[in-house]
């Protein structure tokens, strides 16, 4: 059983790196194919994608804090972990839905 962990372990980190190298590479080849056009592409994070980001932690915090709750209610083991990630995402959502209507609301002049 100990093998079938450690195997389990190393194929999860090798998929983030697998998803982490492509993420990189087609930001690299979208990069390089707007320099060819003639574009230039945004290099700095701006204040709308910095709000989306802070809007996710901070839902997932809520998230995190609000699913506690559930391992304290005498719930079978499959049950509670149904509750605590899908409290984690439903609360990671809200925040990214609240921070783009705040952008909405309050970003429109940085754009101007």
């Amino acid at each position: 059983m100990a093998t079938q962990e450690v195997i389990f372990g190393l194929a999860f980190f090798v998929l983030i790196a697998a998803v982490i190298f492509i993420i990189a590479r087609y930001t690299y080849l979208i990069r390089k194919a707007m320099a060819e056009n003639g574009l230039q592409a945004t290099k700095t994070l701006t204040k709308s994608r910095l709000m989306h980001l802070g809007g996710i932690l901070i839902g997932l915090g809520i998230g995190l804090i609000v699913s506690s709750v559930f391992t304290l209610l005498d719930f079978n083991e499959d049950t509670t972990d149904l509750l605590v990630w899908g409290t984690i995402i439903l609360f990671g959502g809200f925040g990214l839905i609240v921070a783009h209507l705040l952008d909405e609301k309050f970003g429109r002049a940085d754009r101007r």
